[in-house]
């Protein structure tokens, strides 16, 4: 009998062995995937491998999902990510125009609910999903934090992909185009770190020992406090604590440590997909475009009113309120000579309170029971697939 259990003992370890091995050639195999579409793509490294994902689900070739340990690691990390946008220098940048940036913030977060509650009433999707799909800003951190909720993560990818998709077609055409930005501008320039760092300081291996610490600690905070999805917003709050009182940096994640979690999150979220789905989400389509380019359009005229209120360039203001599209807005603000200062302090600030804010919407948002819809079904069922355990997805 031990000789027998022995050998089963073996087999299933080496199993579990092979298991791992084929998880990280996928995640390499799509981070490379990613890195290639980087010209054409916006968030090109949460997209493809979402898309990766969304093919092997769809076609059958696998049922699996990311393993939980693994989820909740890059969920810790990406935590320590969001939390570290609120620092000194951010917050020195949008000081000195607080009120119409707080009011410009407000107005938009009541843009999002408002566009939620019409996804969820004549999309016939759950509020939970429509409100957090409708968040403007924070997209990794929303997705990977949607389970949590009891919201079905598909759609809420869907949602805030479509948001990136179009505010980084049309934040470069714009801004080129029609908005004509002075190239005498603001001339500062968006730091990149080394092609190969892992976290944003000089020494590495402090960094990483930091950023182990600080994502530990802040998920048993989280969870002492009973946070809602403590692996998120535990580490984000610990790590907007230290960065804003200045007492550590550089541990934040960057370069392929920040790929690696980007990407694990896409594939997760694909892997989630099915056909039922698919087909909800082209009808929810048509709806989905009409309320993101109303956002993006009101979005529009706050900028002007900012830019008449603060006596900020026009250029300046659209870019720092866009609704979201971080990346691209920052690239595009780079290339025509803006003021990425201003335009990364208030981008960053807002995607902080959106994130903050997010279990706060739900909360109110679900006060009501849910409208029954086809996406309630499919939300179970995505559950299902995960033995009922409503982790998060990354």
């Amino acid at each position: 009998m031990g000789t027998v259990l022995g050998i089963l003992s073996r087999r299933s370890g080496a199993r579990l062995q092979w298991r791992w091995v084929g998880w990280l050639g996928l995640i390499l195999g799509a981070c490379a995937a990613g890195e290639v579409a980087e010209p054409i793509l916006p968030a090109p490294h949460l997209l493809v491998p979402l898309l990766a994902g969304l093919a092997l689900a769809v076609s059958g070739l696998t049922a699996d999902q990311v393993p939980g340990g693994l989820n909740r690691g890059c969920q810790a990390v990406l935590g320590v990510l969001m939390g570290g946008y609120l620092d000194p220098h951010t917050a020195h940048q949008a000081a000195a125009e607080v009120l119409p940036l707080a009011a410009v913030t407000m107005v938009t977060i009541g843009l999002s609910l408002a566009a939620a509650a019409i996804m969820a009433r004549t999309g016939r999707i759950d509020r939970a999903s429509a409100t957090l799909g409708m968040v403007a800003g924070g997209s990794a951190a929303v997705i990977s934090s949607a389970a949590d909720f009891d919201a079905d993560p598909r759609i809420v990818a869907f949602l805030q992909y479509l948001r990136v998709a179009l505010v980084a077609t049309t934040a470069p055409v714009l801004v080129h185009w029609l908005l004509a930005p002075d190239p005498a501008a603001g001339t500062a320039a968006v730091p990149h770190p080394s092609a190969w760092s892992l976290v944003t300081g000089d020494d590495q291996g402090i960094g990483l020992v930091l950023l182990a610490a600080v994502a530990l600690t802040g998920t048993l905070t989280g969870r002492g406090l009973r946070l809602p999805s403590p692996a998120l917003l535990g580490p984000m709050l610990l790590t907007a604590a230290i960065t804003a009182g200045g007492a550590l940096s550089g541990f934040t994640p960057t370069g392929p440590l920040r790929t690696a979690v980007f990407t694990i999150v896409g594939l997760d979220i694909g892997l989630r997909f099915t056909r039922p789905t698919l087909a909800h989400m082209r009808r929810l389509l048509p709806l989905a475009l009409a309320c993101t380019m109303s956002i993006i359009a009101v979005c529009a005229v706050l900028a002007w009113l900012l830019s008449v209120m603060a006596h900020i360039p026009f250029t300046d203001a659209y870019l720092a309120t866009t609704p979201g599209g971080v990346n691209a807005v920052l690239t595009t603000a780079a290339a025509t000579h803006a003021d990425v200062s201003l335009i990364s302090g208030v981008q960053s600030l807002r995607l902080f309170a959106m994130v903050l804010l997010a279990p706060l919407f739900i909360r109110l948002t679900i006060s009501r029971p849910p409208r029954p819809g086809p996406t309630t079904g499919h939300r179970h069922a995505g559950n299902r697939r995960t033995g009922g355990s409503g982790r998060s997805t990354g």
